[in-house]
């Protein structure tokens, strides 16, 4: 899968956008005794979804390196805004951080009209890996293609539905983005994490969903879900008879997918660089990359203040998709 070139694009977009997350303040001497108890991972979904993957495939070698344990706290509710917030009001020490699919800065905020936090209480620390979001079916459900899924969209509008991690999450918007360029109307099925929505679309009590290829792949590669497209702008070198939603009948279509770790506002530059510099050097280990490249995604890497532009970028396309499709939380 190649997402360079959408990245550059984004980092231009985002020039123009102010990154102010990382604390001004001098704090040598707080970052000096980083980390001096446990740190917390607060994932803002159930466990089984992209989030929890990467945060369990993370925390134990991030523990070895700080050597203090490392805990991952699941807080499911409200697409991730609940474990957002959390994160958002937590004490500045780096001791608490979120691991979260990225929409919790860049969709939630246009999303939500009452949100408890902004999106300027959540420091960028890094942009752990990009991905495709895949079109799934059940393996033998009765759309195939997304060109069986428009004609029967066509044929008895609303009549199909599509689940999501959550209301506000990327696989939600990405739905609606798909009903917004299609003039579909797959009605929403949201869920407290991506596990439990997965599981009921192997069993067939909803016929689709978008989900990112971490914690679909191996379900897709076990025979358990059909993948009928990836939203990409190429094919996946993973699942390369795939094909993309663009070359299926919806021409320039495309959502890519991320997730970041995040601390709270405030938090000191020194402790913010250091866990950046920790993690980036734990998505480097070959196995790591191993396990990334299986799982479809594209590990980034990138130093905060360039995690924050792309957040920028990324806030200003989604904001557009939420007022364009008219998408709100239930």
């Amino acid at each position: 899968m190649t997402v360079r070139p959408l990245r550059r694009r984004a980092l231009a977009l985002a020039a123009a956008v102010p990154f102010t997350g990382l604390a001004t303040r001098p704090t040598a001497a707080l970052a000096a005794d980083w980390p001096d108890r446990p740190i917390r991972v607060i994932v803002p979904f159930a466990a089984g979804g992209a989030s929890d993957i990467l945060a369990r495939a993370i925390a134990p070698r991030l523990s070895e390196t700080l050597r203090q344990p490392v805990l991952v706290d699941n807080r499911p509710g409200a697409g991730g805004t609940l474990g957002a917030d959390l994160v958002a009001k937590a004490p500045p020490d780096g001791h608490t951080v979120l691991l979260s699919d990225v929409a919790a800065w860049t969709i939630s905020p246009s999303l939500y009209p009452k949100l408890p936090y902004q999106a300027k209480d959540l420091a960028p620390v890094i942009n752990l890996a990009v991905f495709a979001h895949i079109l799934i079916a059940p393996p033998n459900g009765a759309v195939g293609s997304v060109a069986q899924l428009l004609a029967q969209e066509r044929a008895q509008p609303g009549r199909l539905s599509v689940a999501s991690s959550g209301n506000g999450t990327s696989t939600h918007l990405t739905a609606e983005m798909f009903n917004a360029v299609t003039g579909a109307r797959l009605v929403h099925v949201p869920y407290k994490g991506g596990g439990a929505a997965l599981a009921d679309v192997m069993g067939g009590q909803v016929p689709l969903m978008f989900i990112g290829t971490p914690p679909a792949m191996p379900l897709i590669a076990g025979g358990k879900l059909r993948a009928l497209a990836v939203t990409t702008s190429r094919r996946m070198s993973a699942l390369p008879n795939v094909p993309t939603v663009a070359e299926s009948g919806v021409p320039g279509f495309e959502s890519i997918a991320a997730q970041g770790v995040f601390a709270p506002a405030g938090t000191p530059r020194e402790v913010i660089a250091r866990l950046n510099a920790e993690i980036a050097r734990i998505l480097a280990q070959p196995d790591m990359q191993e396990r990334l490249t299986a799982l479809g995604a594209e590990p980034i890497r990138n130093d905060p203040a360039q995690f924050g532009e792309w957040l920028g970028a990324e806030s200003v396309k989604w904001s557009r998709v939420v007022r364009d499709s008219g998408a709100k939380p239930d």
